[in-house]
C-alpha cells in the first residue's frame, strides 16, 4: 500500500522526446542554457512550455448574445474616427527612423 509520504517524495516519471537541430541551433541553445543555470533539457522545456501556454491563451473564445454580437460587428465595420491622440501619433516619427 502506498503512504502519501511515499508517492509525494517520488517525482512523476518523465518521458523522453528527442530532437533533431542543426548544430549551431544546439550550440546556440547550450550557451543560452548555461549562461541562465540551466541544463538542456530544463532551459528547453521550459521555453516549450512558456510557448505552449502562450498558444493557449491567444486563443480565446467570447460566448455573448446574439444582440451583442450583431452590435460588436456593426462596430468593427463602422469607419474609424480620427481624434488628437490618433492625428499625433501619425505625425510622429517612427523610431526606427533616423534622425
Amino acid at each position: 500500500m502506498k503512504t502519501a509520504a511515499t508517492s509525494a517524495s517520488k517525482p512523476p516519471p518523465r518521458e523522453t522526446l528527442n530532437l533533431r537541430i542543426a548544430a549551431h541551433d544546439r550550440s546556440l541553445i547550450d550557451r543560452a542554457a548555461q549562461s541562465s543555470g540551466k541544463t538542456r533539457t530544463d532551459f528547453i522545456l521550459g521555453a516549450a512550455r512558456r510557448a505552449a501556454e502562450e498558444t493557449l491563451l491567444d486563443q480565446s473564445l467570447f460566448l455573448v448574445s446574439q444582440a451583442t454580437y450583431v452590435k460588436f460587428l456593426a462596430m468593427l465595420d463602422a469607419p474609424a474616427k480620427p481624434n488628437a491622440r490618433l492625428r499625433r501619433t501619425m505625425k510622429a516619427k517612427p523610431p526606427w527612423s533616423k534622425p
